[in-house]
Protein backbone atom coordinates (compact mmCIF):
# COMPACT_ATOMS: atom_id res chain seq x y z
CA UNK A 1 0.00 0.00 0.00
CA UNK A 2 1.49 3.33 -1.08
CA UNK A 3 -1.48 5.64 -0.58
CA UNK A 4 -3.88 6.42 2.25
CA UNK A 5 -7.43 5.13 1.89
CA UNK A 6 -8.74 8.55 3.06
CA UNK A 7 -8.49 11.98 1.44
CA UNK A 8 -8.46 13.89 4.76
CA UNK A 9 -7.30 12.98 8.27
CA UNK A 10 -10.45 13.77 10.24
CA UNK A 11 -10.23 11.00 12.85
CA UNK A 12 -8.69 7.60 13.56
CA UNK A 13 -12.14 6.02 13.17
CA UNK A 14 -11.87 6.66 9.41
CA UNK A 15 -8.51 4.85 9.07
CA UNK A 16 -7.71 1.18 8.66
CA UNK A 17 -4.70 -0.76 9.92
CA UNK A 18 -2.87 -0.45 6.57
CA UNK A 19 -3.23 3.35 6.72
CA UNK A 20 -1.59 3.44 10.14
CA UNK A 21 1.23 1.12 9.05
CA UNK A 22 1.86 3.33 6.00
CA UNK A 23 1.98 6.45 8.20
CA UNK A 24 4.43 4.70 10.58
CA UNK A 25 6.65 3.53 7.71
CA UNK A 26 6.73 7.07 6.28
CA UNK A 27 7.40 8.51 9.76
CA UNK A 28 10.38 6.11 10.14
CA UNK A 29 11.90 7.74 7.06
CA UNK A 30 11.22 11.28 8.29
CA UNK A 31 12.54 10.50 11.76
CA UNK A 32 15.85 9.66 10.12
CA UNK A 33 15.65 12.98 8.21
CA UNK A 34 15.06 15.14 11.30
CA UNK A 35 18.07 13.60 13.02
CA UNK A 36 20.42 14.59 10.19
CA UNK A 37 22.60 17.75 10.38
CA UNK A 38 20.41 19.23 7.59
CA UNK A 39 16.87 18.51 8.79
CA UNK A 40 14.98 19.61 5.70
CA UNK A 41 13.73 17.93 2.52
CA UNK A 42 12.21 19.67 -0.54
CA UNK A 43 9.24 17.23 -0.72
CA UNK A 44 6.46 19.86 -0.47
CA UNK A 45 8.18 22.87 -2.00
CA UNK A 46 5.12 23.65 -4.15
CA UNK A 47 2.49 23.07 -1.41
CA UNK A 48 0.85 25.79 0.71
CA UNK A 49 -0.51 24.86 4.14
CA UNK A 50 -2.76 26.98 6.37
CA UNK A 51 -2.72 26.33 10.12
CA UNK A 52 -6.15 27.37 11.41
CA UNK A 53 -6.30 27.36 15.20
CA UNK A 54 -9.67 28.46 16.56
CA UNK A 55 -8.57 27.30 20.01
CA UNK A 56 -5.34 27.90 21.93
CA UNK A 57 -2.51 25.46 21.32
CA UNK A 58 1.22 25.49 21.94
CA UNK A 59 2.66 21.99 21.47
CA UNK A 60 0.43 20.81 18.59
CA UNK A 61 0.72 24.09 16.68
CA UNK A 62 4.52 24.21 17.02
CA UNK A 63 4.81 20.54 16.05
CA UNK A 64 2.74 21.00 12.87
CA UNK A 65 4.63 24.18 11.93
CA UNK A 66 7.98 22.46 12.36
CA UNK A 67 6.79 19.41 10.37
CA UNK A 68 5.65 21.69 7.52
CA UNK A 69 8.92 23.64 7.50
CA UNK A 70 10.96 20.42 7.50
CA UNK A 71 9.04 19.46 4.31
CA UNK A 72 9.72 22.93 2.75
CA UNK A 73 6.02 23.84 2.47
CA UNK A 74 4.79 27.45 2.41
CA UNK A 75 2.86 28.23 5.59
CA UNK A 76 0.03 30.58 6.58
CA UNK A 77 -0.72 30.82 10.31
CA UNK A 78 -4.20 31.85 11.42
CA UNK A 79 -5.27 32.57 14.99
CA UNK A 80 -9.00 33.00 15.66
CA UNK A 81 -8.32 35.37 18.57
CA UNK A 82 -7.00 37.99 16.11
CA UNK A 83 -9.35 37.30 13.22
CA UNK A 84 -12.70 38.27 11.70
CA UNK A 85 -14.25 35.24 13.45
CA UNK A 86 -14.43 37.57 16.45
CA UNK A 87 -16.54 39.88 14.28
CA UNK A 88 -19.03 37.12 13.48
CA UNK A 89 -17.63 35.68 10.25
CA UNK A 90 -18.69 32.08 9.60
CA UNK A 91 -16.25 29.16 9.47
CA UNK A 92 -16.90 28.55 5.75
CA UNK A 93 -16.39 32.24 4.87
CA UNK A 94 -13.16 32.35 6.87
CA UNK A 95 -11.83 29.21 5.19
CA UNK A 96 -12.93 30.23 1.69
CA UNK A 97 -11.10 33.53 2.08
CA UNK A 98 -7.95 31.60 2.99
CA UNK A 99 -8.48 29.11 0.14
CA UNK A 100 -8.69 31.98 -2.35
CA UNK A 101 -4.98 32.46 -1.57
CA UNK A 102 -4.45 29.02 -3.22
CA UNK A 103 -4.01 26.91 -0.09
CA UNK A 104 -3.66 23.14 -0.61
CA UNK A 105 -3.88 21.72 2.93
CA UNK A 106 -5.63 23.00 6.06
CA UNK A 107 -4.57 21.95 9.55
CA UNK A 108 -7.42 22.89 11.87
CA UNK A 109 -8.11 22.90 15.58
CA UNK A 110 -11.65 23.87 16.51
CA UNK A 111 -13.66 23.86 19.76
CA UNK A 112 -16.68 22.25 18.06
CA UNK A 113 -16.81 18.49 17.49
CA UNK A 114 -17.13 17.55 13.83
CA UNK A 115 -15.88 20.93 12.51
CA UNK A 116 -13.42 19.18 10.19
CA UNK A 117 -16.08 16.77 8.89
CA UNK A 118 -18.41 19.70 8.22
CA UNK A 119 -15.72 21.65 6.40
CA UNK A 120 -14.63 18.67 4.28
CA UNK A 121 -18.08 18.64 2.64
CA UNK A 122 -17.70 22.24 1.47
CA UNK A 123 -14.08 22.66 0.36
CA UNK A 124 -11.64 20.81 -1.88
CA UNK A 125 -8.44 21.39 0.16
CA UNK A 126 -7.09 18.51 2.26
CA UNK A 127 -7.96 18.75 5.95
CA UNK A 128 -5.97 17.52 8.94
CA UNK A 129 -7.89 17.56 12.22
CA UNK A 130 -5.60 18.96 14.94
CA UNK A 131 -8.31 18.44 17.57
CA UNK A 132 -12.06 19.07 17.48
CA UNK A 133 -13.60 19.73 20.88
CA UNK A 134 -13.59 16.63 23.09
CA UNK A 135 -13.97 14.41 20.03
CA UNK A 136 -10.73 13.34 18.26
CA UNK A 137 -7.05 14.28 17.99
CA UNK A 138 -5.79 11.78 15.40
CA UNK A 139 -2.14 12.83 15.07
CA UNK A 140 -1.69 12.63 18.86
CA UNK A 141 -3.01 9.05 18.87
CA UNK A 142 -0.74 8.15 15.95
CA UNK A 143 2.35 9.54 17.65
CA UNK A 144 1.39 7.79 20.91
CA UNK A 145 1.05 4.39 19.20
CA UNK A 146 4.23 5.06 17.20
CA UNK A 147 6.09 5.84 20.46
CA UNK A 148 4.84 2.58 22.05
CA UNK A 149 5.98 0.65 18.95
CA UNK A 150 9.40 2.33 19.14
CA UNK A 151 9.81 1.61 22.87
CA UNK A 152 8.34 -1.92 23.06
CA UNK A 153 8.86 -3.17 19.49
CA UNK A 154 5.15 -3.59 18.77
CA UNK A 155 1.72 -2.36 19.85
CA UNK A 156 0.02 -5.71 19.24
CA UNK A 157 -0.71 -7.65 22.43
CA UNK A 158 0.37 -4.81 24.72
CA UNK A 159 -1.78 -3.71 27.65
CA UNK A 160 -2.37 0.04 27.76
CA UNK A 161 -4.18 1.92 30.50
CA UNK A 162 -5.37 5.48 29.87
CA UNK A 163 -5.57 7.31 33.21
CA UNK A 164 -7.45 10.50 34.03
CA UNK A 165 -10.06 12.77 32.51
CA UNK A 166 -11.50 10.60 29.73
CA UNK A 167 -14.77 12.56 29.50
CA UNK A 168 -13.21 15.80 28.24
CA UNK A 169 -10.33 14.23 26.31
CA UNK A 170 -10.04 14.07 22.52
CA UNK A 171 -6.75 12.21 23.02
CA UNK A 172 -8.44 9.27 24.80
CA UNK A 173 -10.98 8.49 22.06
CA UNK A 174 -8.42 8.66 19.24
CA UNK A 175 -6.01 6.52 21.28
CA UNK A 176 -8.68 3.86 21.91
CA UNK A 177 -9.40 3.61 18.16
CA UNK A 178 -5.70 3.47 17.18
CA UNK A 179 -4.58 1.03 19.88
CA UNK A 180 -7.42 -1.38 19.18
CA UNK A 181 -6.76 -1.24 15.41
CA UNK A 182 -3.15 -2.21 16.14
CA UNK A 183 -4.14 -5.11 18.42
CA UNK A 184 -3.56 -3.68 21.90
CA UNK A 185 -5.80 -4.26 24.93
CA UNK A 186 -7.08 -1.02 26.47
CA UNK A 187 -8.36 -0.17 29.94
CA UNK A 188 -9.43 3.17 31.38
CA UNK A 189 -8.79 4.37 34.92
CA UNK A 190 -10.12 7.49 36.62
CA UNK A 191 -13.08 8.86 38.58
CA UNK A 192 -16.41 7.41 37.37
CA UNK A 193 -17.65 11.00 36.97
CA UNK A 194 -14.98 11.50 34.28
CA UNK A 195 -15.92 8.41 32.25
CA UNK A 196 -18.28 8.91 29.26
CA UNK A 197 -21.41 6.73 29.31
CA UNK A 198 -20.73 5.34 25.79
CA UNK A 199 -17.26 4.05 26.69
CA UNK A 200 -18.27 0.42 27.37
CA UNK A 201 -19.53 0.16 23.77
CA UNK A 202 -15.95 0.65 22.55
CA UNK A 203 -14.78 -2.66 23.99
CA UNK A 204 -12.44 -1.21 26.63
CA UNK A 205 -12.18 -2.23 30.27
CA UNK A 206 -12.54 0.05 33.30
CA UNK A 207 -10.60 -0.09 36.56
CA UNK A 208 -11.17 2.49 39.29
CA UNK A 209 -8.21 1.34 41.40
CA UNK A 210 -5.02 2.95 40.09
CA UNK A 211 -2.65 0.41 41.65
CA UNK A 212 -4.54 -2.52 40.06
CA UNK A 213 -4.55 -0.72 36.70
CA UNK A 214 -0.78 -0.15 36.84
CA UNK A 215 -0.11 -3.75 37.89
CA UNK A 216 -2.10 -4.89 34.83
CA UNK A 217 -0.58 -2.63 32.17
CA UNK A 218 2.62 -2.38 30.12
CA UNK A 219 2.05 1.31 29.40
CA UNK A 220 0.21 4.05 31.31
CA UNK A 221 -0.87 7.01 29.16
CA UNK A 222 -1.70 9.71 31.71
CA UNK A 223 -4.04 12.59 30.85
CA UNK A 224 -4.44 15.88 32.67
CA UNK A 225 -7.69 17.07 34.22
CA UNK A 226 -9.13 19.56 31.72
CA UNK A 227 -10.56 22.23 33.99
CA UNK A 228 -11.12 24.58 31.03
CA UNK A 229 -13.79 22.20 29.64
CA UNK A 230 -15.61 21.73 32.95
CA UNK A 231 -18.75 23.67 33.80
CA UNK A 232 -19.47 21.71 37.01
CA UNK A 233 -17.39 20.00 39.72
CA UNK A 234 -16.59 16.39 38.81
CA UNK A 235 -14.67 15.49 41.99
CA UNK A 236 -14.30 17.04 45.48
CA UNK A 237 -10.79 18.52 45.19
CA UNK A 238 -7.49 18.35 43.30
CA UNK A 239 -5.88 16.97 46.46
CA UNK A 240 -8.30 14.05 46.55
CA UNK A 241 -7.88 13.42 42.82
CA UNK A 242 -4.09 13.29 43.25
CA UNK A 243 -4.35 10.90 46.21
CA UNK A 244 -6.52 8.48 44.19
CA UNK A 245 -5.25 8.87 40.62
CA UNK A 246 -1.89 10.68 40.79
CA UNK A 247 1.24 8.64 39.96
CA UNK A 248 4.33 9.12 42.13
CA UNK A 249 7.73 7.38 42.19
CA UNK A 250 6.91 5.49 45.37
CA UNK A 251 3.89 3.90 43.67
CA UNK A 252 5.88 3.05 40.52
CA UNK A 253 8.75 1.53 42.53
CA UNK A 254 6.33 -0.65 44.50
CA UNK A 255 5.08 -2.41 41.34
CA UNK A 256 6.55 -5.81 40.52
CA UNK A 257 7.60 -4.63 37.03
CA UNK A 258 8.72 -1.54 35.16
CA UNK A 259 6.00 0.15 33.11
CA UNK A 260 6.24 2.89 30.48
CA UNK A 261 4.78 6.32 31.34
CA UNK A 262 3.34 8.58 28.64
CA UNK A 263 1.65 11.99 28.70
CA UNK A 264 0.36 14.12 25.78
CA UNK A 265 1.12 17.38 27.66
CA UNK A 266 0.83 19.85 29.17
CA UNK A 267 1.63 18.11 32.46
CA UNK A 268 0.12 19.38 35.70
CA UNK A 269 3.14 18.42 37.79
CA UNK A 270 2.17 17.26 41.24
CA UNK A 271 -1.39 16.44 40.12
CA UNK A 272 -1.45 13.52 37.67
CA UNK A 273 2.34 12.96 37.74
CA UNK A 274 5.02 13.99 40.21
CA UNK A 275 8.17 15.54 38.73
CA UNK A 276 10.33 12.52 39.61
CA UNK A 277 7.98 10.35 37.50
CA UNK A 278 7.71 12.82 34.59
CA UNK A 279 11.51 13.12 34.45
CA UNK A 280 12.30 9.43 35.08
CA UNK A 281 13.76 6.95 32.57
CA UNK A 282 10.39 5.17 32.51
CA UNK A 283 8.76 8.26 30.97
CA UNK A 284 8.90 8.63 27.17
CA UNK A 285 7.20 12.06 27.14
CA UNK A 286 10.01 13.84 25.25
CA UNK A 287 10.19 10.95 22.76
CA UNK A 288 6.50 11.55 22.08
CA UNK A 289 7.27 15.19 21.26
CA UNK A 290 10.05 14.22 18.83
CA UNK A 291 7.90 11.52 17.24
CA UNK A 292 5.06 14.03 16.85
CA UNK A 293 7.07 15.98 14.27
CA UNK A 294 7.88 12.81 12.25
CA UNK A 295 4.25 11.57 12.36
CA UNK A 296 2.88 14.97 11.28
CA UNK A 297 5.44 15.14 8.46
CA UNK A 298 4.24 11.68 7.34
CA UNK A 299 0.53 12.60 7.44
CA UNK A 300 1.01 15.88 5.54
CA UNK A 301 3.32 14.26 2.99
CA UNK A 302 0.92 11.37 2.30
CA UNK A 303 -2.09 13.68 1.89
CA UNK A 304 -0.08 15.99 -0.38
CA UNK A 305 0.66 13.02 -2.70
CA UNK A 306 -3.06 12.96 -3.57
CA UNK A 307 -3.16 16.59 -4.71
CA UNK A 308 -3.57 16.80 -8.48
CA UNK A 309 -1.58 19.53 -10.13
Amino acid sequence: MTQLSVTNLLGIKHLNKDDIQLIFKTADHFKEVINRPIKKVPSLRDITIANLFFENSTRTKLSFELAEKRLSADIINFSAAKSSVKKGESLIDTVNNILSMKVDIIVMRHPNEGAGDFLSKHISAKIVNAGDGAHEHPTQALLDSYSIREKLGSVKGKKIVIVGDILHSRVALSNIYALQLLGAEVKLCGPTTLMPKYITKLGVGYENNLRKALEWCDVANVLRVQHERMDIKYFPSIREYTQLFGINKELLNSLNKEIVIMHPGPINRGVELTSDVADSKQAIILNQVENGVAIRMAVIYLLAQQIKR
